[in-house]
């Protein structure tokens, strides 16, 4: 799945640089992964967003809109990404109708980060 793979990438890493381990970035009592390069099972996917937005020098939907997400990571977030990322994630609607495939998108992505052991938020994505 290569740009949700990419979307697990940046927040693994972006978690790492931010608050200095892997671990969930919002429990300190959870001891740091010992692997170089964490799994999005190891992050609180929220508490690295919102670092990022409060850093992003402009306001980002990030938690309702694929675009800012994706702008909020540094990734592509044309329509051409988008629809690439749709195919990944098994978009069966039609992918000239972007209000709907964007609306679609941004919950599967935060239910596929959950599914793969991310902390979001009850709502994001279900």
């Amino acid at each position: 799945m290569g740009l949700f793979n990419d979307i697990v990438s940046k927040v693994s890493s972006f978690a790492t640089s931010l608050f200095g381990s892997s671990a969930q970035a919002a429990d300190t009592a959870q001891p740091a992964a010992a692997s170089a390069a964490p799994s999005i099972s190891q992050v609180d996917v929220d508490a690295v967003l919102k670092e990022l937005a409060a850093k992003a020098g402009q306001p980002l939907n990030y938690k309702e809109s694929i675009v800012d997400l994706l702008k909020l990571l540094g990734l592509d977030s044309s329509l051409q990404a988008r629809q690439a990322l749709a195919d990944d994630l098994h978009y069966t609607g039609d992918k000239n109708d972007t209000a709907t495939m964007n609306v679609w998108l941004i919950k599967q992505v935060y239910t596929e980060l959950a599914n793969n052991g991310g902390k979001i938020p009850a709502g994001w994505g279900h």
